[in-house]
């Protein structure tokens, strides 16, 4: 099997979304203390005034910023800006440094089980997401269809406990993945990748296919670090701003 699509091809530069850049802006100022922990951001209305974007486009950066650790919103109160740092983002239930820990003691063994005990169906289910991963332009459908992507792998494996173990973390799984592939722009290498562990399922090795989904995992945790360590040094996916109206200078709006 040959992982040297997934692992050697280097993505081309990234336009940076409205989103990307309403948050990286948010990210700097509190970052920088210009909102302390305890402050209270500005109302979404006069957001969306000053940033110049929509309230879909806001609500999503608030979104991530919340995912990220730095914000809690309260209902009919407010966003609150809770700590000054990212540490660890929050996936639903789950801390990402708890949810890649134990992805890689379940999922890597997993894979090594469906290559023993996969059935032709198997192979065909997945061959079949993989195929609508590759079409798919919505990111909200793709993350649906990479989801039920690893919970057939463990279905494969022909072991009920390993696909409850997945169906629980199921959804931090969707939530870690539209976080990555909005901030990280995985959707194409992560299909590589994907391809790569049906080649090893395939083949029937079980050390191939551990080996393509530690690599895939790697490459999720890899992506994740990036976008923690994320700061103000990040010139590409933080927009300048106007030193008047602190606005991002990004060309999309709402």
């Amino acid at each position: 099997m040959n992982l040297s699509d997934s692992q050697t091809a280097v993505p081309g530069p990234r336009r940076v979304s409205a989103m990307e850049a309403v948050l990286a802006h948010l990210r700097t100022a509190i970052e920088r203390g210009e909102y302390e922990v305890g402050d209270k951001l500005p109302s979404e209305a006069e957001l969306c005034r000053t940033l110049e974007v929509s309230r879909p486009v806001l609500r999503e950066a608030l979104r991530a910023l919340q995912t990220m650790g730095l914000t809690v919103s309260k209902t009919g109160k407010g966003t609150f800006v809770v700590a000054s740092a990212v540490e660890d983002p929050t996936f639903g239930d789950y801390a990402a440094s708890d949810l890649m820990e134990v992805r890689r003691h379940v999922e890597i063994p997993v894979a090594g089980y469906a290559a023993l005990r996969r059935t032709p169906e198997d192979l065909d289910h997945l061959a079949h997401l993989l195929e609508r991963m590759e079409r798919e332009t919505d990111t909200t459908s793709w993350v649906a269809l990479d989801t039920l992507f690893h919970l057939a792998v463990a279905e494969a494996s022909q072991n009920p406990v390993f696909r409850r173990v997945i169906e629980e973390i199921r959804d931090a799984l969707a939530r870690q993945s539209a976080f990555l592939n909005e901030l990280g722009g995985r959707r194409e290498q992560s299909n590589r990748e994907h391809r790569a562990i049906i080649e090893a399922l395939t083949d029937g090795s079980e050390r191939d296919a551990a080996d393509a989904m530690a690599h895939h995992l790697d490459r999720v945790r890899t992506t994740l670090d990036d976008i923690v360590r994320r700061g103000r040094a990040d010139g590409a996916a933080r927009p300048a701003t106007d030193s008047t109206d602190h606005r991002p200078t990004t060309g999309e709006g709402a």
